[in-house]
């Protein structure tokens, strides 16, 4: 069958979705209303990540070809779906977020015998086998993944452009070795820019807009990580398990950097705030469209260079220093950045 039509029909069935969506979200409450956190104008319907499910979901029933753990992750990705819709509607306690995230991770687990058995040569001497440590391993790989990439959605646009840029990096990941998996990320892409015609209002700037929700970004995450491990694991992985960091690097080191400053501020490392990248590159002076631009832009190319890297085999040992310090990199600029920014801003109060 030709894929083509899986990806049109991805497309439209997402793009009803929402329609169908919205005027239901208003009237069960299913919508994000401003707070001192959240700047944006009336309530919007938190319907995107709904509306990407079924989209995605449909186009693989119809057009993939039937396979046992496809099963098992539809499964879980329901259950992160539905933990993603009650959150979103009455804002679920951490603990009982982390309890879902890790049933999920044990269904990939226990239940599709997916875990991270090896980490590669990422010390230059010998592969790092992970034995059954890599069961714990991989439960915190799915809870960190499903959390960066919920973290990460801050501004219009900015959680769907970064997914759409890791979907393009694992589709091409998985082209390049031959595995037919990748046409689940094409799918996940396509749904994806359905979602941002109403999130972008381009190119009908008249759409009434929708956000991904809790929902949205958590099946984004779980479904990465999916992938991840399905591909750098096994007997004839995709890519090295390396690769797997540049994949993601953004949202990741975005992730951990925040919780690091939160956990030294002696505050929780899920308790919300306005510390994240995009909020620093706006009050340096960026509008939001120039954040959402230079933010994806970054995440494009730190995935190109895992790609690259993959694709050029290079050492496994130099993918993994190379990203510590660009992560160490990161974390500092970050300190440097948010110092400019008060100076800057402790100025203009002044002024």
């Amino acid at each position: 069958m030709d894929f083509s039509l899986a990806i049109v029909w991805t497309f439209i069935a997402s793009y009803v979705a929402v329609r169908i969506a919205k005027p239901v979200a208003y009237r069960i409450g299913l919508v994000d209303k401003p707070n001192e956190r959240k700047h944006h104008e009336g309530a919007i319907p938190l319907v995107g990540g709904i509306a990407i499910f079924i989209g995605v979901m449909s186009g693989i029933q119809i057009f993939l070809p039937d396979h046992p753990l496809l099963k098992l992750y539809l499964l879980s990705a329901a259950m992160i779906l539905l933990l993603g819709v009650l959150d979103d509607k009455h804002d679920l306690k951490v603990s009982h977020r982390l309890a879902v995230q890790s049933m999920a991770a044990g269904i990939m687990i226990f239940g599709g015998g997916l875990y991270l058995e090896t980490l590669g040569t990422i010390l230059g001497f010998f592969e790092l086998k992970l034995s059954f440590i890599g069961i714990l391993v991989t439960i915190i790989a799915v809870i960190g993944a499903i959390n960066a990439f919920n973290m990460v959605d801050g501004i219009d646009g900015l959680a769907g452009m970064l997914s759409i840029a890791t979907f393009l990096g694992l589709a091409t990941l998985f082209a390049l070795a031959g595995n037919p998996v990748w046409a689940i990320p094409v799918l996940f892409v396509t749904a994806i820019c359905a979602y941002l015609t109403f999130n972008l209002g381009w190119p009908v700037r008249k759409a009434k807009k929708v956000f991904m929700g809790d929902a949205g970004s958590m099946l984004i995450g779980l479904t990465v990580v999916w992938l991840l491990v399905y591909g750098s694991q096994g007997d004839s992985p995709a890519f090295r398990p390396v690769v797997a960091l540049w994949v993601i690097a953004l949202p990741l080191m975005d992730m951990a950097g925040i919780m690091i400053r939160r956990v030294r501020k002696g505050q929780s490392p899920f308790k919300p705030d306005r510390d994240h990248l995009h909020h620093i590159c706006m009050r340096a002076g960026l509008t939001p469209r120039q954040s959402l631009a230079a933010i994806s832009c970054t995440g494009l190319l730190f995935i190109a260079i895992g790609v690259a890297g993959e694709y050029f085999n290079a050492p496994e040992w130099v993918m993994f220093v190379a990203f510590i310090l660009l992560f160490v990199s990161y974390s500092m600029a970050l300190q440097h950045i948010w110092r400019v920014v008060t100076f800057v801003r402790q100025l203009r109060g002044q002024s």
